[in-house]
């Protein structure tokens, strides 16, 4: 392939000649021979307009160094190229001639079949002659006439003396190293050095052994193309080097820069309006304080963007921090700069609470904490001591839960960057009262209830203003209590119960007069996280008279 810019053309039939290649390789029939044939053909077509774009590449470079005036240092550009110019033509012309050579020795061509150019694969005597390419191609020590060696040193110093040019005008490593070697030994090679059918080969061997006269002549056809390709790529850069110290301003944006996008009612708008210009033909360097930003190259803008922060002291009565930064833009090696003012405006975390107005101990708080002066740029995230936070679904919700009776402090942080803290005070959860109902409602302790009634319910109900704010941790159960019947002062009979209690197994001993005597032994909550925990605050006896 050829390691300048290549037309889809030329891509194409670089492809088509390592298939044949592999195909030859495998010895397949000499209709691949008329393949080489065709694909020659094709390469110098190719080869031919690479080269006419090339004189014209140049005629443009000098050309556009005349329009500005043959400044001394834009001369070198042209002399450059046409050194390139000049020694591309002469390599290509010697592989012409190599083609000749070849040919000749391979018994010339058929009989009033006359070449179209020099060097023409068709018609051929030693059409299927698959030893005459590679005699003359391999080294003298084997046997062969030892063009290949002095072949490949040749081709090898073409790159080297495109960077040696491209060096002295001052081309980045970077463009000087996309100049490889074009003829490598397998052992060089990173597409056959791993390869043990080709190890030791040298780049002749490669190239040229066992292949037929067509394919010689197509291989040395698309060594031209290689040389087009280094010489195309070159001739790019030296033509985007004309006039590169220029700055050409062909981007011309209106600007406006408002003193602020927020306004209030009643007050009046402020902005400066001018003229941006920008050269599409140079990408600008930028940073702020030092630090490079990112520059889109179809605009030529770079944004500046960072997290602006101040300490405490630093915010004025009004809640302001003054602030500045370094803007600098660099063009051509010479730097512009600028100083530029903006001002921090102090947070002020506001704190709304959707279900509590304090911090209940081991429930979940909910809380609505925002800071309007960042608007849509908040991002919150929280944290707690003393407690743990749960991000709600929606921007600025969070669920506190208390771990301790100390005070929880609240973090709120936006994008990672902290803005700030809070501090709650913690509450106990209010006892639940253990009520005792029966199928007709809550007992009258006045009154109390008929001996003969069969059941009993002890219910704990939540303080009301607890239940109001968190319903969802103000669910609470009896889970034991005892029940024993007193007659005349003395227990008869004591029976186990929950939240339901059967008093068929006592009252078929009871009197009026007599009294049940209930103790709570446990009393469960459920949360807001469906946890069912002991709750030790509570009452714990409850005397009902029986009547």
């Amino acid at each position: 392939m050829a390691g300048g810019k290549e037309t889809p053309r030329q891509k194409l039939i670089g492809m088509m000649y390592l298939v044949l290649t592999a195909l030859l390789a495998l010895n397949v029939s000499s209709t691949i021979i008329e393949k080489f044939i065709f694909l020659d053909e094709s390469l110098v077509r190719a080869n031919n307009e690479t080269a006419e774009r090339n004189v014209k590449l140049v005629e443009g470079i000098r050309a556009k160094v005349a329009e500005l005036g043959d400044r001394p240092e834009e001369v070198k550009i042209v002399d450059a190229a046409k050194a390139i110019r000049e020694e591309t033509a002469n390599y290509v012309k010697e592989l012409t001639d190599l083609k000749v050579d070849i040919i000749k020795e391979a018994q010339g061509y058929v009989d009033g079949k006359e070449p179209d150019y020099r060097g023409d694969a068709k018609h051929l005597v030693g059409q299927n002659d698959y030893s005459t390419v590679g005699h003359y191609m391999m080294p003298e020590e084997e046997g062969g006439g030892g063009h290949g060696a002095e072949l490949k040193e040749k081709l090898n110093d073409f790159p080297d003396f495109i960077k040696s040019k491209l060096k002295e005008l001052g081309v980045e490593d970077e463009e000087l190293n996309s100049y490889h070697k074009i003829a490598l030994d397998a052992d060089e090679d990173p597409v056959y050095k791993e390869d043990p059918n080709q190890k030791g080969k040298s780049w002749s061997a490669l190239a040229f052994n066992d292949s037929p006269t067509p394919a010689g002549i197509a291989t040395i056809s698309e060594l031209q193309s290689r040389i087009l390709g280094y010489e195309t790529r070159a001739l790019d850069v030296l033509q985007k080097k004309v006039g590169a110290s220029d700055i050409q301003f062909d981007r011309v944006v209106p600007m406006v820069k408002p003193e602020s996008k927020y306004v209030a009612a009643g007050t009046k708008y402020s902005a400066q309006m001018f003229i941006a210009a920008s050269s599409s033909g140079i990408v600008p360097e930028m940073a702020y304080n030092g630090n490079t930003i990112p520059v889109d190259e179809a605009s030529g803008q770079g944004l500046v963007e960072f997290t602006a922060n101040a300490s405490e002291a630093e915010f004025d009565e009004n809640g302001l921090a003054r602030k500045t930064y370094e803007a600098a833009i660099t063009v051509k090696d010479t730097t512009y700069t600028e100083t530029m003012e903006y001002f921090v405006v102090k947070p002020t975390i506001q704190i709304q609470s959707t279900s509590v107005q304090a911090l209940y101990y081991r429930c979940g708080n909910n809380l609505d904490v925002q800071v309007p002066q960042l608007g849509v740029a908040y991002n919150p995230s929280f944290s707690a001591t003393n407690g743990n936070s749960y991000q709600g679904a929606a921007k600025g919700q969070v669920t506190i839960v208390p771990t301790s009776t100390k005070p929880v402090v609240l973090s709120v942080s936006s994008s990672g960057n902290l803005i700030g803290t809070r501090e709650f005070a913690v509450r106990g959860i209010p006892a639940p009262v253990v009520t005792a109902y029966t199928d007709k409602g809550e007992v009258d302790m006045k009154s109390g209830i008929s001996a003969k009634t069969p059941r009993l319910y002890l219910r704990a109900i939540p303080d009301e203003s607890f239940q109001q704010f968190l319903p969802d941790d103000a669910k609470f159960r009896v889970a034991e209590a005892q029940i024993t019947l007193v007659s005349g002062g003395i227990g008869r009979r004591t029976i186990t119960v929950g939240e339901t209690a059967n008093l068929s197994a006592i009252t078929s001993q009871a009197r009026k007069g007599d009294q049940l005597s209930i103790e709570i032994i446990k009393v469960q909550r459920q949360n807001f996280r469906k946890e069912v925990e002991d709750f030790k605050n509570y009452n714990r006896f409850i005397n009902i008279s029986l009547n």
